[in-house]
Formats: structure tokens, C-alpha cells, sequence
């Protein structure tokens, strides 16, 4: 596989589309963080890390009624073309309803963030 995180948001669009409960994928510690900012901002109920060999990371999915709270999600910094972006140049995406996560020299957060700090990076995805 040559892009776990695209890997990731595929799997969880996939899961979200047949109304999973649940999103079952090979854990690292930048899915992890990713899918911690998904819970801070709400986009999943919660999530853990099942221990074992390998470790897996489970994402319980949020729902209202029939319709996923993800609505979209966008990979933007892929493998073979790097994105990245000065703290003024962080994108509102959707017009402020949706999220761009970006990886930091001080860890990944989402853009508001990043602005807020004052410092840019690779815009790793969006999420609305």
C-alpha cells in the first residue's frame, strides 16, 4: 500500500456509505491522531486502539438518522505530490463548516489551529 491515510479516509467513506456501525483499519500513530481530531470536531462517535499483533485502530461512526455526519472527505497531500501550506494560506473548507487537518512541526491539528498558532504545513485532508 503507498498511501495509508488515503487508505483510511476510503475506508471510512466506504464503511459510512453502507451505514457500518463501525470502521475496522491497520493502525499507525498519524490515523491515530487523525482520528482523534475527527472525534474533537465530531465527525466520530469515538474510537480505540485494539492491542494484538498487528494493532488495529476501530472507529465507532457517527449517524443522524440514515445520513452519515461526514458528508465528504477529500485527500490533498498525496505521495507523489506534497501540499504544503504557510499558516496564512490555511483553506476554510466549505466555508467554515468543514475541517482541513494538516500535519506541524508541533504535531497534526486541524487548520483553525494551525492559523491560530501561527504556523503552516502539509495539508493532509479535508473533511465536511
Amino acid at each position: 500500500m503507498n498511501d495509508p491515510i488515503s487508505d483510511m479516509l476510503t475506508r471510512i467513506r466506504n464503511a459510512t456509505r453502507a451505514l457500518h456501525p463501525t470502521a475496522d483499519l491497520p493502525h499507525s500513530r498519524m490515523k491515530e491522531n487523525i482520528a482523534t481530531i475527527l472525534k474533537q470536531e465530531g465527525y466520530i462517535a469515538d474510537f480505540a486502539v485494539e492491542a494484538g499483533v498487528p494493532r488495529k485502530l476501530k472507529l465507532k461512526l457517527k449517524y443522524q438518522g440514515r445520513k452519515s455526519v461526514i458528508e465528504g472527505l477529500e485527500r490533498v497531500s498525496t505521495p507523489g505530490l506534497r501540499r504544503y501550506l504557510g499558516a496564512t494560506e490555511m483553506p476554510r473548507v466549505h466555508g467554515g463548516l468543514g475541517v482541513a487537518i494538516v500535519t506541524t512541526s508541533e504535531g497534526v491539528m486541524t487548520g483553525a489551529q494551525a492559523r491560530k498558532k501561527n504556523i503552516g504545513g502539509e495539508l493532509i485532508c479535508y473533511v465536511w
